[in-house]
């Protein structure tokens, strides 16, 4: 039978092989492995062998698990002899692990293997979501990353680490020099180990090298059968139950690499042996299983689009031929040009042909592809086959953990990168079929960052293996998959191909594997080189990159809005990001010093050959289309960057690698576009494209993106301005920015391209790029610390910021060896340099800070730089938040009390190469521009603004400063041979040209401007200056030049001579400057005919300058000359003054420059200045020009009116809120003094917030007070030690809430209960110490009628609120404060108390009865119950609103459920609650005093009324009436025990005095006679004491009490024996002996007793701190029913003060000897009788429970103030132990763990394993902890989440970095510490309960936590 079944379970029929003995049990496998090892181990060991393989053979079958994946279930049972379809893989992997143990066992066996590891590396290889450690400072590459464990070991003290979750998974490089430093190896890597460790027994493994290959080969069968070509989701799901299948299978190989060194390079031979390979895959003959197998190999490599070498020509890659790469190349250069077929059957990837809509996909000629690279697989080991089947199916976790787990082994690691390469394609073909592109990428990076991280293996795969080929290829080929026609420019005739941005290869980031790996080997020196020198490869990455030139084209919308926003941008964004830019920061990292002079010059020479056939390839001659642009152009940026480096390390000769003029000319369109384009996308004209266009415009100038985008736009264009002609490059920029027709001395002109609204804005944006184009050194001069610098000043200028913001703000980079590493020394160093910390601070709202950096002074003085902070906005209000903050600093430091305008800012130096830029400040065309704008500002001309004018005069500024040219030069060259007819100026120097005066001007206006109706200007032609202000408008004069705006004749001339250097035919070159297309522009409407007028203007820009500043101060003659006064100012100009100011300061500072320059313009400035001109007569404003008044002055005026408006409403809130807080709760007001002149009562007033009517309270309209009601069990959390419990941190520290002050008040209840009547017990105590009801409010009042329509209200606005309306909730009307309830105001005069508080001389006696009489009456509302009034109803449903407020579980303490004895405990509880409370707010003592801030908005009063009403519907059972026990002499002591079996009264000692005092006075009628809560207090003071003196002997020992009951004795009969604690003491100890009290001490008892020697005077100390808490409740009530203040006083004198303000001590007693506790008795019966009867009930119940006697009498009534948990100073303490810490109700390490901070426990965030009845763990620890309050500290996160109720807010972290910074999520990783301040804001609003008015984020959260 067992051999049967044996045969059953190996499968196939029995071959006659050597009989073996029956693989039954465990024992004969072991004796047959034995057995063959023994033959092994024979010198010929053929036979053995044979034996084995015999054995193997059977035993790993491969025909049973195809039977399992597709037969089912049937055919496995049949074939595992029924033992299930696990059974036979079971029985195979036991059979491998005796045989490699060799008969001993397998544990044995793996240590025994494990003490040969040569441990050098850690290797430890994780999935994603581990977290590991990377350290910067150790790292030699940036992806060098720690376990834990080798990372907590190492020195990393004061490194720049951080901890990180891993993303894709990764490998810990603990003992790999290649990639880190040896410094930071841990203690178990550091030792090179491989010398001590023995050599390798040879029998030990020889079984392994025997048995592996077959079982690798079984599991590869099992990978070919289970393969079934996916059609279809189904088959996916096959692949997953195969992998299932192999779970133990793979898990056992991944065991065997966990044993060490010795193990691996067993594995490593197994896998990478040939011959071992070809024996074992090569037999397709003899086993028709195996033929099976083979075939479907073959299958699925054809159907992976891969050829099996022997059916071509065979063409390995192992084996490259020297000429492939270049042949494959060339190839592609060819093809990538020229278009193959446009093909829309791709059979590559079939879905992606829908969605693109009418555009075609292009598919490239096919012979462009390297046939080698991309189908030629050849398998030649295990390695590699296991390779193509972890392709295949998709990566699974399992196998790529195992091969990683091998790279330690050497030569494995190298031959698995070989084979990684060699699949590289098929990796790539793979991922783009999948459908879990996602985590395969993760997987294949995992993979792929552990081999190419390692410079070493990178170079070596790049020689033998043709790693860049292969890379550039496959990159290629895989793009080449989703191409489209380009649309740029010319539509129908393009040939250029770009990305189709909606692709999912583009939109899921699926190529972000292969470059990832690509940018990851460009990083090493040896690679980069070998691609920078290879011409063929740079040509093919050229073309690679054209793919992405011009890409996510937008096209202007002119009519209607687009339907749909498409989303694209991002992935375009995203694509030139990572595909093109950051290769290109790699490749720019290494051509850094002379010697690379080469490579850039190979780059540069290929890039400009794409840049060119790319626009050949779009036909682009010299006009761009129209309303276009694409914000990507790869190619321009590549081409800069090389360009910037090569000038700026290599020392190239910038020309040399520059293109002739035409080129130039081309290349600068494209960017100008882009930076037209922003200015036309902020000035709302792309407003119909939708929001993304925006979004484009904020991405392209963005951190991340600015330093590939926009700087190296902007360099390239200024380098093209330094070459080209001046005038043409000006030219081209106005006429790009459309505002040509703007310029124009005219007051009215047309302009044929722009609306008038967008003129404006759109010449602000011409001058604001005029101006950081010849300002910006960022690529011309400046160093990298420079850069550093600047960058920081201007992100620190728009706000403060936090470190972290900050380093993500600083564009560094993208590549990780560049230089500025976030955290190096240089970022540090500069940041100290210009910034200071701001601590973080709190805020009394508890808005938390953070730690900030702000600008230090001489920063604001000096470096701010408006420039680079407009080109460094994303949002514009930066700027003006960057403006406010500059204009705040100078009104601060007094150096400018107005208005400033942006600083002027010194400039670093052009590097020589660039000299060429600042001809644009010196050409004819520019000063024409600044003369018009100067001359349109000076006559308020519309559409200019004030940012124009500085634009202006920064530009002159610029001039000045860059003014090259000698006076003698300019003097003579004025007759040059330059002049064109209209030479408005002679030379092209701007200082020469800014004295240079200009008389008549022709324009060319519409009919109906001003200008035409002039007749003669021969009025006008005086010669003094004067003249020109005395005609009512200047006249005009102008040129033929009909489309071109007059400014512009000259514009047109520069085009002709371009258009002669560019020969092209002569039509063209007469063209004017508009394009064909501008007919489409026309302004709607007929135009008005032009006319030429002429206009005298006599003015130069001195002049005009001169007249800004009299028109800017408002002045006549303001300007006076400086120097005239002060010499000295020409010898040192550097002024000081002039270096903060408004345009006065401006125009002032330009003068003084001009006049430096140049003798002449210094005279001539002091010539204009003595003409004195005449006052300007008034101005009338037509209605248009009203209209264009500046916007800015409106705005300007409307803040002012918006701040004063808002000043007066803030005045008259205050005044409000004072009146309002004053009135509305009465038990604040001070008592008024009654007068005997006013005898009148008056009633309290109340306003209501809703309707603001002023009124009292009354019985059918009632005000009340608005509350928030909620349960708390802050009390119960406190402690009777002073130090807070710390959070547990270890496995032995743990919390056990035994001793918290709601555990004891629990024990005792239920101690009660065991012996004595239940209804007495639930008077005997206070409930609410766990879910109490706690009652707050704001202090405002509303009548409750107003507040229910407010209510309806709420529930019919559907905003999103952050409460629950149906629950009642709502917010205060006033001032917004989370409110749930109602509390109704009692009826009653404002100065009842007066009149209660009258000195009373009735004696004690006779005010005992008539508390008694009162007490007895019935209780009933003060109406008759039988006409329920408007008050009775709100009462009791806020009474049903109290209970409802917290759970059953803390309001039923009774033992038959429902009882009206628990309604009663209950009130009374509640009002216990809120005093307790109140004390804790106060510090947990009276000792400050006064009426605390809490009296403002204390609600007690109204809620004793309440809960007095409902108690007095409660009558308590005369007879049961503790009153009588205090005060009356019983005459049987024994009728008062009850009979046997009826439970006994709780005695009078066990009573709590507090709830005793509770109870008393809620059952008077209210309002209560202080004379009657004067006695109550008396009486239950007498109570109290008796219970101290018991206590304290109880706690004392025998001989002590001996000697005082003796001492006591003595005494007695003295005159105040009454009021002597020794007299009182002795006989309460006689009265309790009697009993079996203090019996049966034994030796137990010594451990209770404190061994302290009582003195009097710590007996005295004892005796008060037992009275002390019932005294600050009752002195809290009083204030509270009375009104009366507290006194303050000195902690040690607390007792004496509280005694006499409650009437406990005669008002004569004098302080001057010792304060004695029992002289504030004052007894209603002889002490001694009532003791005696007191003592009488306690020694009847001693006599049966001695224990418990002793246990009740002595109460802890000295409680702490409750704390939250005290944290660990360093946040990674309490990471490491929680994040791995398995939850103790699931067993499981929760995916979001948590910690409650009031308790410890550990519970599950989220878990649906820990939810019961619908309520997750931390939503059902917040009801049991906090009563619904919880606090939880996120383990993951480091933040703290608020649970109150069904609402949940973030509050933020208590853990801060170094940089005072939160670190949610732990997304930085740095270390973080305590932040004291925080902890105590959180403590404090627990406390306060407060939670709800603080934190403005709420959320409801479904049970869901």
């Amino acid at each position: 039978m067992a051999a049967a079944a044996a045969a059953a379970a190996v499968g196939g029929p029995q071959q006659s092989q050597p009989e073996l003995p029956a693989p039954g049990l465990a024992l004969d496998k072991a004796a047959t492995a034995a057995h063959l090892k023994a033959a092994l181990s024979r010198p010929d060991n053929r036979a053995g062998a044979e034996e084995l393989q015999a054995l193997l053979e059977r035993v790993l079958s491969a025909e049973r698990p195809l039977a399992a994946a597709a037969g089912g279930e049937e055919a496995a049972a049949a074939a595992g002899g029924g033992g299930g379809p696990g059974a036979a893989e079971e029985e195979a992997l036991e059979w491998c692990k005796c045989l490699l143990a060799g008969g001993g066992g397998y544990d044995e066996f793996c240590a025994a293997v494990r003490a040969y590891d040569p441990a050098a590396l850690c290797g430890l290889v994780w999935t994603a979501n581990f977290v590991a450690y990377r350290c910067r400072t150790c790292g030699i590459s940036p992806c060098m990353s720690l376990c834990a464990e080798c990372f907590h070991q190492g020195d990393h003290t004061g490194h720049d680490f951080n901890m990180f979750r891993s993303q894709a998974g990764g490998a810990c490089d603990c003992g790999d020099s290649n990639v880190m430093r040896e410094s930071g190896f841990c203690k178990r890597h550091q030792i090179k180990s491989s010398s001590n460790i023995p050599c390798v027994p040879k029998d030990l493994l020889m079984m392994s090298e025997f048995v592996l290959p077959r079982f690798i080969f079984c599991l590869i069968q099992y990978l070919r059968d289970g393969y079934n070509e996916p059609a279809d989701v189904s088959s996916e799901k096959d692949l997953n139950k195969v992998l299932q299948l192999l779970e133990p299978q793979i898990s056992f190989l991944e065991d065997l690499t966990k044993m060490g060194g010795a193990m691996r390079s067993v594995l490593t031979q197994v896998l990478t042996n040939q011959q071992n390979y070809k024996d074992l895959t090569s037999g397709p003959g003899e086993n028709a299983c195996a033929k099976k197998s083979h075939e479907k190999y073959l299958i699925a490599l054809k159907s992976s689009g891969l050829t099996y070498p022997e059916d071509k020509l065979v063409y390995g890659i192992q084996e490259p031929s020297a000429g492939t790469s270049t042949l494959a190349v060339q190839g592609f250069a060819g093809a990538t040009g020229t278009l193959g077929q446009v093909d829309s059957s791709d059979e590559e990837d079939q879905d992606g042909s829908q969605g693109l809509g009418k555009r075609k996909r292009v598919k490239l000629s096919s012979g462009t592809k390297d046939q080698s690279i991309m189908d030629v697989l050849k398998h030649k080991s295990f390695l590699e086959e296991l390779l193509f089947w972890t392709i295949k199916y998709e990566f699974p976790q399992k196998m790529v953990t195992f091969l990683l787990n091998m790279l330690p082994d050497q030569e494995y690691k190298v031959a698995f990168t070989k084979t990684f390469v060699q699949h590289y394609a098929f990796i790539m073909k793979t991922l783009k079929k999948s459908h879990e592109s996602d985590t395969m990428s993760n997987r294949i990076v995992h993979i792929s960052v552990q081999l190419f991280s390692n410079e070493e293996l990178a170079r070596q795969v790049t020689e033998e293996c043709q790693l860049l080929d292969i890379m550039v290829t496959v990159l290629l080929y895989m793009m080449e998959s989703c191409l489209i026609k380009s649309e740029l420019q010319d539509e129908e005739n393009s040939l250029h191909v770009v990305v189709n941005c909606g692709e999912a290869l583009l939109k899921n980031n699926t190529y972000w594997p292969l470059v990832s790996d690509f940018i990851n080997i460009l990083s090493h020196q040896s690679v980069a080189k070998r691609f920078l020198e290879d011409h063929g490869l740079l040509v093919t990455w050229m073309n690679f990159v054209s793919f992405f030139q011009g890409m996510n084209l937008n096209k202007r919308e002119l009519n209607e809005h687009v339907e749909f926003e498409s989303q694209t941008y991002y992935a375009a964004f995203a694509a030139e990001l990572e595909a093109c830019a950051q290769p290109m920061w790699g490749l720019l990292s290494h051509c850094k010093i002379r010697e690379t002079q080469e490579y850039t010059r190979n780059v540069v020479r290929y890039c400009l050959e794409a840049l060119q056939d790319w626009f050949d390839a779009i036909n682009f001659v010299d006009e761009p289309a129209p309303n276009q642009v694409t914000f990507h152009l790869p190619l321009h940026r590549y081409y800069a960057m090389f360009l910037s480096k090569a000038v700026k390390c290599q020392e190239l000769d910038l020309d040399s690698v520059l293109p002739d003029q035409e080129m130039l000319m081309k290349l600068m369109i494209h960017p100008l576009q882009i930076q037209a384009s922003l200015a036309e996308i902020h000035s709302n004209m792309w407003v119909r494209n939708g929001l993304q266009i925006k979004g484009q415009a904020m991405t392209y100038v963005q951190s991340h993106f600015c330093n590939s985008m926009i700087d190296p736009d902007i360099y390239l264009l200024q380098v093209c301005a330094s070459r080209l002609d001046p005038d043409y490059f000006i030219s081209s920029v106005f006429e790009r920015f459309k505002v040509v027709d703007l310029l124009t001395m005219a007051s009215q002109h047309q302009n044929t391209v722009l609306d008038a609204e967008h003129e404006r804005s759109m010449l602000e944006g011409a001058l604001t790029f005029l101006v950081i184009l010849l300002s910006l050194r960022l690529h011309l001069g400046m160093s990298d610390d420079e850069i550093l610098r600047a960058e920081m000043v201007a992100q620190l200028c728009m706000n403060d910021r936090t470190h972290s913001s900050l380093l993500d703000l600083i564009p560094e980079n993208p590549n990780p060896k560049s230089g500025i590493i976030p955290g190096s020394y240089s970022f540090e160093s500069v940041l100290s340099a210009v910034a200071d910390f701001k601590a973080p601070v709190f805020e009394p709202g508890g808005s938390m800070q953070q730690g900030m950096y702000t600008p230090k002074a001489e920063v604001w003085d000096q470096e701010f730089d408006p420039v680079m902070v407009i080109l460094r906005t994303v949002y514009r209000r930066d700027v003006q938040s960057a403006m406010d903050r500059y204009t705040a600093f100078l009104k601060q430091s007094g150096k400018f009390p107005g208005n400033p305008w942006p600083p002027y800012k010194k400039r670093t130096s052009l590097h020589p190469s660039y000299k060429g830029l600042m001809r644009l400040l010196h050409c004819k065309t520019l000063h024409i521009v600044l003369f018009t704008l100067l001359y349109k500002i000076l006559m308020d001309h519309q559409n200019l603004s004030e940012h124009v004018l500085c634009m202006v005069l920064y530009l002159i500024e610029l001039g000045l400063e860059n003014s090259t040219e000698d006076e003698s030069d300019e003097e003579t060259s004025v007759g040059g041979p330059e002049r064109c007819h209209d030479s408005w100026f002679p030379g092209s120097n701007l200082v020469s040209n800014m004295r240079h005066f200009i008389n008549y001007v022709r324009v060319r206006v519409p009919e109906t401007a001003p200008e035409v109706k002039r007749d003669s200007p021969a009025s006008t032609s005086s010669d003094n200056l004067g003249s020109l202000q005395s005609s009512r408008r200047p006249k005009v004069l102008q040129r033929e030049n009909s489309g071109t705006a007059q400014v512009f004749s000259l514009v047109a001339e520069r085009r002709k001579k371009f258009q002669e250097i560019i020969n092209r035919s002569n039509s063209e070159a007469n063209q004017v400057v508009r394009p064909k297309t501008s007919s489409k522009w026309s302004a709607p409407g007929s135009a008005p005919q032009l006319t030429t007028a002429i206009l005298e203007i006599k003015e130069s820009i001195l002049s005009l300058l001169i007249k800004l500043h009299h028109k800017l101060s408002g002045k006549q003659n303001s300007y006076y000359p400086p120097w005239l006064d002060d010499i000295e100012i020409l010898i040192q100009p550097e002024i000081p003054k002039y270096s903060h100011g408004d345009g006065i300061t401006a125009v002032e500072r330009i003068l003084l420059k001009a006049a430096l320059q140049s003798r002449m313009n210094k005279r001539i400035i002091e010539e204009i200045c003595r003409k004195v001109t005449p006052p300007v007569p008034p101005k009338k404003i037509t209605a248009a020009e009203k209209k264009t008044l500046d916007k800015e002055e409106r705005r300007q005026k409307a803040r002012e009116r918006q701040q004063k408006l808002l000043a007066e409403f803030a005045s008259r809130q205050k005044s409000f809120m004072e009146t309002a807080m004053d009135v509305d709760s009465p038990e604040n007001d001070i008592p008024m003094e009654i007068t005997t002149a006013e005898p009148q009562v008056s009633e309290a007033v109340y306003d209501c917030v809703i309707c603001g009517q002023s009124g009292p309270s009354s019985e059918d309209r009632p005000t009340g007070l608005v509350v928030l009601l909620q349960a708390s069990s802050v009390l119960g959390q406190c402690r009777d030690n002073v130090e807070p419990k710390k959070l547990p941190i270890t496995e032995e520290e743990q919390i056990y809430p035994w001793d918290t002050c709601a555990a004891v008040h629990d024990v005792r209840l239920s101690l009660l209960q065991r012996y004595f009547k239940d209804s007495s017990c639930l008077l005997a105590v206070s409930i609410g110490w766990e879910g109490g009801v706690y009652v707050q409010t704001c202090g405002h009042t509303l009548h409750i009628d107003c507040h229910k329509s407010y209510m309806e209200s709420l529930r019919n606005d559907q905003v999103l609120q952050g409460f629950s309306v149906d629950k009642g909730e709502f917010t205060c009307p006033l001032c917004r404060q989370f409110a749930n309830s109602v509390l109704p105001c009692y009826p009653g005069s404002n100065v009842e108390n007066n009149l209660w508080q009258r000195p009373s001389n009735k004696s004690m006696q006779d005010l005992i009865k008539e508390v008694e009489e009162l007490q007895g009456r019935p209780g009933a509302f003060p109406v008759s119950i039988s006409s329920e009034t408007n008050l009775s109803k709100e009462m009791e449903s806020v009474m049903k609103d109290i209970k409802n407020t917290t759970q059953k579980k803390y309001r039923d303490y009774s033992k038959t459920p429902g009882s009206p004895d628990n309604d009663f405990l209950f009130m009374y509880s509640v009002a216990r609650t809120n005093l307790e409370l109140e004390l804790i707010h106060r510090g947990g003592n009276l000792c400050s005093g006064g009426a605390s801030t809490a009296g403002k908005r204390s609600c007690l009063n109204q809620l004793f009324h309440v809960l007095a009403l409902h108690m007095r519907l409660y009558s308590i059972d005369s007879e049961y009436n503790p009153w009588k026990k205090l005060t009356q002499l019983v005459e049987d002591m024994n009728s008062q025990l009850g009979n046997e079996e009826q439970q006994p009264e709780v005695p009078i000692l066990y009573h709590d005095v507090t709830s005793l005092l509770l109870i008393q006075i809620l059952m008077m009628p209210q309002p209560l006679h202080k004379e009657h809560f004067t006695c109550i207090v008396k009486v239950l003071f007498t109570l109290l004491y008796t219970q101290a003196l018991a206590a304290l002997s109880v706690k004392c020992s025998e001989e002590d009490r001996s000697a005082w009951k003796h001492m006591g004795a003595l005494k007695k009969n003295t005159c105040d024996a009454e009021k002597s604690y020794e007299v009182l003491l002795s006989f309460i100890i006689n009265e309790l002996s009697k009993g079996k009290l203090y019996h049966e001490e034994g030796t137990q008892e010594c451990v209770m007793i404190s061994p302290i020697a009582w003195s009097p005077e710590s007996m005295e100390k004892y005796l008060q701190d037992f009275c002390l808490p019932f005294l600050r409740i009752t002195s809290l009530l009083q204030h509270h029913l009375f009104g009366e203040d507290l006194p303050s006083c000195q902690e040690e004198e607390e007792f004496s003060v509280l005694a006499s303000c409650l009437g406990l001590l005669p008002t004569f007693y004098q302080t001057e000897h010792p304060f004695i506790s029992a002289s504030c008795l004052e007894w209603p019966v002889p002490p001694f009788d009532i003791i005696t009867q007191w003592c009488f009930e306690i020694k009847s119940f001693t006599e049966r429970h001695a224990e418990q006697g002793k246990a009740l009498l002595i109460q802890e009534s000295r409680w702490k103030l409750p704390h939250l948990l005290q944290l660990p100073e360093n946040y990674n303490t309490i990471f490491q132990y929680y994040h791995r810490k398995t939850c103790s109700v699931c067993t499981k390490v929760p995916k979001d763990p948590a910690v409650c901070l009031v308790c410890g426990t550990f519970v599950c965030l989220k878990g649906l394993c820990c939810k019961q009845q619908s309520y997750c763990e931390c939503v059902l620890h917040s009801q049991n902890c906090g009563a619904g309050t919880g606090i939880f500290l996120l383990i993951n996160a480091s933040v703290i989440i608020i649970i109150r109720g069904h609402r949940f807010c973030l509050w933020g972290s208590v853990y801060l970095d170094a940089h005072g910074e939160e670190d949610r999520d732990l997304r930085r990783g740095k270390p973080l510490y305590i932040c004291k301040e925080r902890y105590k804001v959180l403590e404090q609003q627990w406390i306060s309960h407060t939670f709800d008015h603080i934190n403005k984020r709420w959320g409801p959260h479904y049970n869901g936590l």
